[in-house]
């Protein structure tokens, strides 16, 4: 888990009994996993409230990030458009609700004054080759491959679903990205790649994991649409600063949580032959 009695603000109160139930059922549990890094490095620390009879069962195992190794392919058209160019990688992911209720917060930004000459990349997470395009500084859309022969001086690139080799391509060549707040999503950036996160909450749990990263000076919450551009100005300006903290955090990142808990599922399961 990465949530026990995680802390909620006004809007949710009404759940925390359901909170309380499932917490309940949790402590009856012989260990509790915790898929995040041991302290002082646990990112999603504000939605861990464990009561006092279930502290000696938490093991830190580490986070669930992809350990799988990329073999390195021939460097796609996208790969080559965004060689050379500062940009953000606003990343929407979730479920369907979860992954529009983010895309329509990321549009409400793109039309603030200040996003006018922002690059940005968005991954929409959904395997749709259509929506692949890209918006030039002139103001018409282009194929990813006509932009790449034209030689366009792109302000926006669309992709439905990016390739492993891709994504990790962006994620390297990027300034910072902008998410949700989901907890994978989060290490992964912050842990794997060392780069700052704005985040954009949608659920307390969001709220929670990006506070805490703001705390740590990793990343920045935004609320609302103005705080993103503010964001992304104070991510620009004290990029050194954040640069520091994501190294020292990526050192201490435990990326093999899977690993771990299967370790600890088994000798449970051993121990009890």
């Amino acid at each position: 888990t990465n949530q026990f009695r995680p802390k909620l603000y006004n809007s949710r109160s009404y759940l925390y009994p359901s909170l309380i139930f499932i917490a309940k059922q949790i402590n009856k549990a012989t260990k509790i996993l915790v898929a995040d890094s041991p302290p002082p490095y646990t990112m999603c620390e504000y939605n861990l409230n464990f009561i006092k009879e279930a502290e000696d069962k938490v093991v830190y195992v580490g986070h669930f990030t992809n350990s799988k190794k990329i073999e390195n392919q021939i460097e796609t058209d996208l790969e080559k458009l965004v060689k050379n160019n500062n940009f953000g990688y606003w990343m929407r992911t979730g479920n369907k609700s979860t992954n529009d209720g983010t895309g329509e917060r990321y549009e409400e930004v793109f039309h603030e004054n200040e996003m006018s000459n922002e690059k940005r990349i968005i991954s929409h997470a959904r395997n749709e080759s259509s929506i692949d395009s890209v918006i030039g500084k002139d103001g018409k859309k282009y194929s990813i491959s006509d932009a790449l022969e034209k030689k366009i001086d792109w302000i926006q690139i669309d992709v439905g679903f990016l390739s492993e080799q891709e994504k990790d391509t962006i994620l390297d060549l990027c300034k910072y990205t902008v998410v949700n707040g989901s907890h994978t999503v989060m290490g992964e950036i912050m842990g794997g790649k060392s780069k700052p996160i704005i985040g954009i909450p949608i659920y307390d749990e969001h709220t929670n994991n990006i506070k805490w990263a703001e705390e740590k000076n990793l990343g920045v919450l935004a609320i609302k649409t103005k705080h993103v551009t503010k964001a992304i100005s104070k991510i620009k300006e004290n990029y050194d600063d954040f640069e520091d903290n994501l190294k020292e955090f990526s050192k201490n990142f435990v990326p093999n949580g899977a690993e771990n808990s299967a370790k600890i599922a088994a000798k449970i399961l051993e121990e009890k032959r």
